[in-house]
């Protein structure tokens, strides 16, 4: 099978999705999405012929950072009598059930993974607001992006709704009303992002993603700190690199306080 993101963390790259979609369309193979980085309203993976559809319920859905959930998505694509590793205690019944029962069963057994009732309470609060919340986000993403792409303190801006992105016509293409609320920059070299993290007021230095409020992370020493220097280089990662997570607060606040951190470099 083939599995991908819509929306790649860090650097913001955009697979070509239909494409690969058809490739495995005709390959009788899984398509197999991760798709917390672009939920509904803003990318339907089912269109792209998607077999399965996994989700943090944790971040966007959920929202506020309060809860820890995930999701398995059927989207009835797949044909799962093409499946060669399906146990024959799972082959029952209607055929377009036997892949999620046997995920739904071993995931169960081996995992344990069962949403206590607070858990499944916060995230079903959180789904009534979620586009309304991930609309304000992008919106405020979009602006930030544009801001950075034109500030002298840095040097890159990896964002799809960017004209110069890589891959902004596929981005244009599959994603609706918005692309994504998260980014990544590149500081001038020799700036330490961890010193231009200590500066800023309002955004919150973190590793989660996907939450109301606006957070930050240097990439380098966290996503990446068990790579070397030069595996990081080949890879598009350098050592002032930022990953944002944008949130609702409002537009010209959040603009201002990378304003103020970035004008100490």
């Amino acid at each position: 099978g083939v599995y991908t993101e819509t929306v790649a963390n860090p650097v913001t790259q955009v697979a070509d999705l239909h494409a690969i979609g058809q490739f495995c369309e005709e390959k009788h193979m899984l398509f197999m999405v991760d798709n917390t980085m672009t939920p509904p309203p803003v990318f339907y993976a089912k269109d792209i012929k998607a077999s399965l559809v996994f989700c943090s319920l944790t971040k966007y859905i959920a929202g506020h950072g309060n809860v820890l959930g995930g999701a398995v998505i059927d989207t009835g694509n797949y044909d799962w009598t093409k499946f060669s590793n399906l146990k024959s205690a799972y082959q029952v019944a209607d055929t377009a059930q036997w892949g999620i029962t046997q995920i739904k069963k071993k995931g169960l057994r081996d995992l344990g993974a069962t949403l206590a009732p607070q858990s499944a309470t916060a995230i079903a609060l959180g789904m009534e607001t979620l586009d309304l919340r991930l609309s304000r986000s992008q919106h405020n993403a979009m602006q930030l992006a544009t801001f950075l792409d034109n500030h002298p303190k840095v040097s890159k801006v990896f964002y799809p709704g960017l004209a110069d992105h890589p891959q902004h016509f596929m981005a244009r293409e599959y994603l609706n009303d918005g692309y994504g609320a998260i980014l990544s920059f590149d500081l001038i070299d020799g700036a330490d992002p961890v010193a231009f993290l200590n500066e800023m007021k309002l955004v919150i230095c973190a590793t989660h993603l996907g939450d109301n409020r606006t957070l930050a992370l240097p990439v380098a020493p966290t996503i990446y700190f068990e790579n070397t220097a030069e595996e990081r280089e080949l890879m598009g990662i350098s050592d002032t690199m930022l990953r944002i997570s944008v949130g609702i607060e409002d537009t010209q606040d959040l603009i201002a306080d990378f304003d103020t951190a970035l004008n100490t470099i």
